[in-house]
């Protein structure tokens, strides 16, 4: 039976597992069966890069991590990877900041976590990639003769081609793709722009079942949307609903209804045009003042790039604005924390929320939606408000969808939660729990790689 190899910017260590774990290693926790193998960086920097993984078993798993030269982690990580992907494959490019040495960067990391990871490896081994700091990684695999199963998921959207070759490498990075034999995305719209990219830089059509050949190679896609285990997130928020956090929660409220915001701090998650809807909120419809709190939870990251602290300025000043405006002696109506919470505290969060707010200006997946919907009691169920632009609307059509860029009409969203009768939250709830269910994290993991090892390799 061939091993499980995994390749990702971070590795998920031991340590790291349970509450605080974040969402690729929880929905890999599905995958990696006893014997697999998690390969990348350490998270930790240091005069050079690793002449060598430092390999580690644990549970019945190998891990297997590399550390990276402060200039390898400001080329590869802050310059590259977030400076000029993050943005671009998000849609902004006015923000996108390309700058050759940082590609350069890329492209010497993806090269030297293949040289550290060819050591290691098996002959049957499947490996399995993912995400936008190593689009090129299958490539560097390839050109140093591994002829192993590759495939490689991207967590993130795909943008169109017209908007890919405002980078000046696209094309490189399209061909680097190419070489992994199975391609994941989590809609169908992503795959779509991929392979009119793959048409637009390699001049290669796909065929009738959304694969082609370059060069003698056959690379299939697949349309895998990430999910959770929505059973046992339910179960967590029920346990959860009884903590001392969610117990102090519920006193602070005093019988106000609740709507919630669980994002990291960055740019894609629309924070600024959320806080103004809910401004919106309380001057269009005056009725929920005093009636309703907003909890926003914005986990600070990347600090140390400068429009994240721009971001950061940007959001307390609107918080600001909104309490001196509105706020009473003992209501506080927006309340804006940037501190980490633990997972299982959100959990309960959740549960007693009226409207889970997950509206960002373009997302992957966003799996705070499916979180909120499993969260629910079935009995008395939120609404969730969602952005047309977040991947799981193709989905989660049973939500109140809306343009993240219209504040009025979120705003308009958030009081139709709020007055929504009973029934129908409870119609659109059982909808969106049974599309939940049907796709987990398991379903994600199981789909992916029994399509990766059906595809046929040269020996």
């Amino acid at each position: 039976m061939s091993r499980l190899v995994v390749v990702s910017n971070r590795v998920s260590m031991p340590t790291e597992r349970g509450a605080k774990a974040g969402g690729l290693a929880v929905a890999l926790a599905e995958a990696m069966t006893p014997g697999s193998l998690w390969f990348g960086w350490s998270g930790k920097r240091g005069a050079t890069s690793s002449d060598q993984a430092t390999v580690i078993d644990h549970g019945g798993l190998t891990y297997a991590t590399v550390d990276l030269s402060e200039s390898d982690y400001r080329r590869f990580y802050v310059g590259f990877s977030n400076g000029s992907l993050w943005p671009l494959l998000h849609y902004r490019t006015g923000l996108l900041d390309f700058k050759r040495d940082d590609y350069e960067g890329y492209l010497t990391v993806n090269d030297l976590f293949a040289d550290r990871l060819v050591p290691l490896l098996r002959p049957d081994d499947t490996i399995w990639i993912h995400d936008y700091q190593l689009l090129t990684m299958a490539d560097a695999l390839r050109r140093r003769g591994v002829k192993n199963r590759i495939g490689f998921f991207l967590h993130i959207p795909f943008v169109p081609p017209a908007v890919l070759h405002v980078l000046p490498s696209a094309a490189v990075l399209v061909r680097a793709l190419a070489a992994a034999d199975l391609v994941g995305f989590q809609t169908h719209g992503d795959r779509m722009n991929f392979l009119e990219s793959v048409a637009s830089c390699m001049d290669v059509h796909p065929d009738d079942n959304h694969s082609f050949t370059h060069n003698g190679h056959r690379t299939e896609t697949i349309v895998a949307p990430i999910g959770i285990d929505a059973d046992g997130f339910a179960r967590t928020a029920r346990r959860a609903a009884g903590m001392a956090e969610t117990k102090r929660l519920i006193e602070s409220l005093v019988g106000r209804a609740l709507a919630i915001g669980v994002d990291r701090l960055d740019y894609t998650k629309g924070l600024p045009q959320r806080f103004d809807a809910f401004g919106q909120l309380l001057h269009r419809h005056p009725e929920h003042l005093r009636r309703i709190s907003l909890l926003q939870i914005a986990a600070r990251s990347r600090e140390d790039v400068d429009r994240y602290q721009s971001l950061r300025r940007e959001l307390d000043r609107k918080a600001g604005d909104i309490n001196g405006a509105y706020s009473d002696f003992d209501w506080t109506p927006l309340r804006y924390m940037t501190r980490t919470v633990n997972r299982n505290t959100i959990a309960g969060f959740y549960r007693l929320a009226r409207i889970a707010l997950v509206t960002p200006l373009r997302d992957g997946m966003n799996l705070v939606a499916k979180e909120f919907i499993a969260a629910q009691d079935s009995s008395d169920p939120g609404v969730l408000v969602l952005s047309r632009f977040a991947g799981a609307a193709e989905e989660m059509t049973e939500a109140l969808i809306v343009n993240p860029y219209d504040a009025d009409a979120v705003a308009d969203a958030m009081h139709a939660a709020l007055i929504m009768p009973l029934e129908e939250r409870k119609a659109r709830h059982a909808a969106l729990l049974a599309k939940v269910r049907r796709t987990t994290a398991a379903s994600f993991c199981r789909d992916f790689l029994a399509r990766l090892k059906a595809i046929e390799i040269d020996a």
